[in-house]
């Protein structure tokens, strides 16, 4: 198994495994159609998964199952990963509904929130818990990955009771950046800014003023 590979070469990881899973009539797939799939040129597909192996063959392309296994293997959604949800408003319960995290091996098994009015209520069959019980939760459980949907002005706090429970890998979704330690990883998705972008887009468009 391959130990590291470049940031920029596991970001695209995902869209091959997506053209690998989608239904096909051959064994095999060719850097060209991957390319097609996913958007990036064949070029750079190749270079991509000369870090998996040399295993393509000549005139055919790679071996599907075998080039998916190993692609699934590096993402690490070869196993299923436990997820704590913090946060249960109405993007946090959007989120306990999306079906497609389990399908991922991406399961939210705990929902914790600090409006009392919320805790011990039911959504989506898991019960809501206290924040304060964040720990004991994470140790018990032995949840890996956490998700932050709570407003910015709480983010801060909340961000700090979770590396105090020792996660190390979070999803935030709250509009502001957080200080964290060197040793966690903190994906940030702000939705404000992607609005933006898409108005820039549009706007740009219109105006004519965009390729």
């Amino acid at each position: 198994m391959v130990n590291k590979i470049p940031k920029a070469i596991s970001s695209r990881l995902s869209f091959y495994y997506r053209s690998l899973s989608e239904s096909r009539s051959s064994d095999y797939i060719r850097s060209e159609e991957i390319a097609k799939l996913t958007g990036f040129s064949a070029a750079q597909v190749r270079r991509d998964l000369t870090y998996f192996g040399h295993f393509g063959v000549p005139g055919r392309g790679y071996l599907i199952p075998e080039l998916k296994e190993k692609v699934l293997e590096i993402l690490g959604i070869d196993i299923q990963w436990k997820v704590a949800l913090i946060g249960v408003g109405n993007l946090g319960t959007a989120l306990l509904s999306y079906k497609g995290f389990e399908e991922q091996k991406f399961r939210i098994v705990a929902a914790l929130d600090n409006d009392q009015r919320k805790v011990g209520s039911i959504k989506q069959g898991i019960k809501v818990r206290d924040i304060n019980q964040l720990k004991q939760i994470i140790k018990k459980r032995e949840i890996k990955i956490a998700i932050i949907t709570v407003p910015a002005t709480a983010a801060q706090e909340v961000v700090d009771k979770i590396v105090d429970s020792g996660i190390k890998t979070i999803l935030n979704f709250a509009p502001i950046k957080l200080k964290i330690p060197d040793s966690v990883d903190l994906l940030n998705i702000d939705m404000s800014i992607i609005l933006e972008r898409l108005s820039y887009l549009a706007t740009s468009r219109r105006k004519g003023i965009l390729n």
